[in-house]
């Protein structure tokens, strides 16, 4: 424990959020889903998508965009179709609605869709993705959200942080989990990183007067930039046709105009995809996956993608949190 930190269990994680969230008018089913997704999150080392987002999901509670009561609705479009309709309420409930029928659907068909709509999601994506490849499935979601990013050779934010999510299954192995803003770091490490008053990597964003910088502040003021120029822009430009039209959603700068400024997550919607190597190829493509992970682990210097969040995972001893923020939090609840 450091003077801007302190030491606090998982469970008493999970219980300070769930008691914030009550207290600020979610349901009880609603504030499990939250705090289990927020609690994991500090599990795996993932701290911008763990505790830190409380507050903004209590400002969403408070000003009464987010319904803290809102069961989801599934409706089956077509056998491989799904749509969920989220009823404004946050999305960790919504995935525990939709995401088990996808999975049964792409199990038995090979592939399947799922559409979210009117959904308010503000953690990571690796946990719906993960739980698709638990059950032998190959699974990829994105998101949009507000513009804070701008295309490759702009100034002017256009693009969500538009974060994509890809899982492979490996029988009686940890998936491999990628999860990953198309923007050069996630909003909320730039926040952290604003917070702590660490600097950053030199091409992460612009300041509000267009010039780059190091500084985390002067780029939370401004916009931050897709990761590797006009190639992460085009990707970002995908995840903004995949979670807004293609879903029956909004496109980030729409859904910016809609939303309340209350700081809270937006209001928008979520591509999940379901597929089965199995039936699509038509054979058991483990063993030959595991030889290929095989190469790529024996090339010094590699690591697959989710490992390091795995390995989080085996620790169950308490986390080190920001002081500042348990205290806002302890007050919440």
């Amino acid at each position: 424990m450091t003077s801007k930190t302190i030491d606090i269990g998982l469970d008493e994680i999970f219980n300070l959020a769930k008691a914030a969230l009550i207290n600020h008018g979610a349901n009880e089913e609603n504030a499990n889903a939250v705090a289990t997704t927020v609690t994991n999150a500090e599990r795996d080392g993932s701290v911008s998508h763990g505790l830190f987002r409380i507050p903004g999901y209590i400002k969403a509670l408070q000003s009464k965009k987010v319904d803290g009561s809102a069961k989801p609705e599934i409706t089956e479009v077509t056998p491989v179709i799904l749509k969920c309709d989220a009823k404004n309420g946050f999305a960790p409930l919504a995935h525990q609605y939709g995401i088990k029928k996808l999975i049964e659907a792409a199990q038995k068909f090979g592939i399947a869709g799922l559409s979210i709509q009117r959904c308010h999601h503000f953690a990571a994506l690796w946990p719906e993705v993960e739980a698709i490849s638990e059950h032998g499935l190959v699974g990829l979601t994105s998101v949009s959200y507000m513009p804070g990013v701008a295309p490759s050779g702009g100034a002017t934010a256009l693009f969500g942080t538009n974060p994509i999510a890809f899982s492979w299954p490996r029988p009686g192995k940890n998936p491999i989990v990628f999860d990953m803003a198309t923007a050069s770091m996630a909003k909320g490490e730039i926040q952290i990183a604003a917070r702590d008053g660490h600097s950053v990597p030199l091409g992460t964003g612009l300041s509000s007067s267009g010039e780059l910088t190091t500084d985390a502040s002067e780029i939370d003021k401004g916009v931050l930039l897709p990761f590797g120029g006009h190639k992460g822009s085009v990707i970002a430009l995908m995840v903004e046709l995949l979670s807004g039209p293609l879903v029956g959603e909004t496109f980030s700068y729409e859904t910016k105009e809609r939303d309340n400024g209350d700081g809270g997550p937006a209001q928008g919607g979520q591509f999940i995809l379901a597929m089965s190597p199995e039936i699509i190829s038509g054979k058991d493509t483990s063993a030959q996956t595991e030889e290929f992970l095989k190469k790529y682990n024996d090339i010094d210097g590699t690591r697959l993608p989710g490992l390091r969040r795995h390995e989080n995972r085996k620790n169950i001893d308490p986390r080190a949190v920001n002081s500042e923020l348990i205290n806002t939090i302890k007050k919440l609840a």
